[in-house]
């Protein structure tokens, strides 16, 4: 029997061949050929509960934004325009070739609290933060966010279907997300400042927009959602099978790696010029290319995150590539590295924090796990 609400479970067609899993959910890199993703949604999209957590990723001029519109929707002419982009994206996607799969909306404004605090929560539009992938293990994350305590609920519908057609599916340890987690002296380091992390080691936490694949080694960072802990806990996980190399760049405010280093194809890498002055050596030999200056305008809100979402791209296999359609330069500077762009509007979901990259979750690439260094 299937569960009230829950999607009817799939089957899955055998594997092609012997040295293919069955499994619906096997994805190994960011750019062998993309078959079936998740795309958020931007339901009921809210301003999380303030906490300290926030401000050592806000851009500095949303803080007062957000501490006083904290569990209040946000602006439903600018919902509206990042849903309108959504659909698009959607249908770019799926004219590709490419089958598209959505969360469940769930209350975000509903207040919900544990043993040591209470929040509400935010959205289900950044999947990619929620959900790692590696291989046929579909992972929920431990995220560091009170607000997103709750999010994977969205996606439950969809990891059982996933689980029932033959895939792993894995949760981080739930965090406690206590006082104790997060260093309460913490103060801003500036621009220019050492890294100064707001997450202890108190527990494990990770968001998987931290990593990135490249068949068996995974690149991680340590940001202010990802600590050691986290790193250490899924370097058990996955086992002797992947190597995570963990990279400091220069970025004073660290949260997600995919604006800063982003592995585009065997032996192509795009960089953020002034976060990444030194390419780390196991690049050593690939073709590196540094992102055009971005041109949104300053006019245009960015919430959480800064101008630099453009490199926030998506590759549907190792030729096409998924850019923001009034990013001249960023389309520009694909075309140059040997890459076929698709563009696609999406300046109004940049608003609220990601990208294409951010905004989906790739549950399917053709691919085997292969060593690229």
């Amino acid at each position: 029997m299937t569960a009230q609400n829950d999607p009817p479970v799939r089957t899955y067609p055998s594997a092609d061949s012997a040295d293919r899993p069955t499994s619906p959910v096997c994805s190994y890199t960011e750019w062998d050929p993309l078959e079936e993703v998740i795309v958020g949604i931007v339901d009921d999209a809210s301003f999380p509960t303030w906490h300290m957590a926030l401000p050592p990723v806000l851009p500095g001029d949303q803080h007062e934004t957000f501490r006083r519109n904290a569990g209040k929707p946000f602006p439903p002419e600018q919902v509206a325009a990042a849903r309108a982009e959504l659909e698009e994206f959607v249908r770019i996607l799926e004219g590709e070739g490419v089958t598209v799969r959505r969360p469940e909306p769930i209350p975000q404004r509903t207040p919900y609290t544990t043993l040591d605090w209470t929040s509400t929560g935010m959205y289900a539009a950044m999947p990619r933060d929620a959900i790692l992938v590696v291989g046929d293990d579909i992972i929920e994350c431990p995220m560091a966010w009170r607000s997103r305590y709750y999010e994977n609920l969205a996606y439950r519908p969809l990891l059982k279907e996933y689980f029932h057609g033959g895939a792993k599916w894995t949760a981080g340890p739930k965090p406690e997300l206590t006082d104790a987690q997060f260093d309460q002296e913490w103060s801003d380091p500036g621009e220019d400042g050492p890294q100064r992390l707001v997450v202890t080691e108190f527990e494990p936490t990770f968001d998987a927009a931290d990593f990135t694949r490249c068949g068996r080694d995974i690149i991680a960072q340590k940001s202010n959602v990802t600590n050691d802990f986290g790193i250490e806990w899924l370097r058990r996980h996955l086992g002797d099978e992947y190597r995570i190399h963990v990279f400091e760049f220069k970025d004073s405010h660290p949260m997600h790696i995919d604006a800063t280093l982003v592995p585009m194809a065997p032996g192509k890498l795009l960089i953020h010029p002034e976060r990444v002055p030194e390419v780390p050596d196991l690049f050593k030999g690939w073709d590196v290319m540094a992102a055009p200056e971005p041109v949104i305008p300053d006019s245009h809100p960015l919430y959480m995150t800064s101008k630099w979402i453009n490199m926030n791209i998506l590759m549907l296999d190792e030729q096409r590539v998924i850019v923001e359609r009034q990013d001249e330069p960023m389309i520009a500077t694909m075309k140059k590295f040997g890459f076929t762009p698709i563009p696609c509007n999406f300046r109004n979901f940049n608003s609220f924090g990601g990208s294409f990259h951010c905004a989906t979750v790739d549950v399917r690439r053709r691919g085997t796990l292969q060593s690229y260094f």
